[in-house]
């Protein structure tokens, strides 16, 4: 397998940007054997960070790299420092980012599949978050998606932070009382993947429970089961910590469709 850590300037953001990839072992290549096939392209989880991390932490907390060996399965760990995944209200717009100019730089330097069958995201916490709403917005463009201890009520998080004066999610969502029904809220895309019908990802969705973000998981599953939609769900003794992640990104990786030996 090769780990890279790629370096480019995002036209988005309007700065140099980070993500770290890893890439399946091709097997024996021939030094100047000319190529007889297209090339060949691989299945892609995009794996996101939480709020005080970057890409390198999965690599650094876990050993994601160990983990995927022998699953035909690239990796792509883009950097979006406090954003929430978010065209900020006072910021940079990292919802463009890592919707849009993420998958199309990783495809343009990589050997990554672009179909919707082939793509797969996953996160935890301000990850979590940003992987349900990347599979909620783009069913089309992402087969499933896994949220470990994931902040999936950013309604409740911002008006709680209001009600105590600070200010971080109103930078990144704007007025917490109009955030309700918008396009950030996973309650209400949820309710928009059902109405409008077509195809809809694969949930997983575990938090532990002494987590401080168990009760907004607990509430997300029950909506999301109201509406019909079907989720992989557990929950286990744990709080918000890496001995968690690092099992239960094991397991979500062993659940992931489509995945399997090279």
């Amino acid at each position: 397998m090769a780990l890279i850590h790629c370096h480019f300037f995002s036209h988005v953001l309007g700065l140099m940007s980070t993500m770290s990839v890893i890439l399946p072992d091709p097997g024996p290549l021939v030094a100047g054997a000319a190529p007889t096939a297209p090339r060949k392209t691989y299945p892609t989880l995009y794996l996101l960070h939480g709020l005080s991390d970057d890409h390198t932490v999965w690599q650094r907390r876990t050993a994601i790299e160990r983990y995927v060996e022998g699953l035909n399965l690239a990796v792509v760990m883009p950097a979006v420092d406090r954003s929430f995944y978010a065209d900020m209200a006072s910021g940079e717009r990292y919802w463009t980012f890592v919707s849009e100019e993420v998958p199309a730089v990783a495809r343009h330097f990589f050997p990554l599949s672009a179909k919707g069958s082939e793509n797969y995201v996953a996160g935890l916490s301000m990850g979590g978050y940003g992987a349900f709403k990347l599979a909620l917005t783009y069913p089309e463009r992402y087969a499933a998606a896994a949220s470990l201890s994931g902040a999936l009520d950013v309604v409740r998080l911002a008006q709680a932070e209001q009600a105590a004066g600070q200010n971080e999610l109103r930078h990144i969502f704007g007025d917490a009382n109009a955030l309700a029904g918008n396009p950030n809220d996973l309650f209400s895309l949820t309710e928009q993947l059902v109405r409008r019908g077509g195809p809809r990802p694969a949930l997983y969705q575990w938090c532990g429970t002494e987590d401080f973000l168990y009760a907004d998981n607990v509430r997300f599953h029950e909506h999301t089961a109201s509406l019909g939609v079907a989720t992989t769900y557990d929950q286990g003794p744990g709080g918000h910590e890496w001995s968690c992640w690092d099992a239960q990104i094991q397991r979500a990786l062993a659940w992931l469709p489509g995945t399997g030996p090279s």
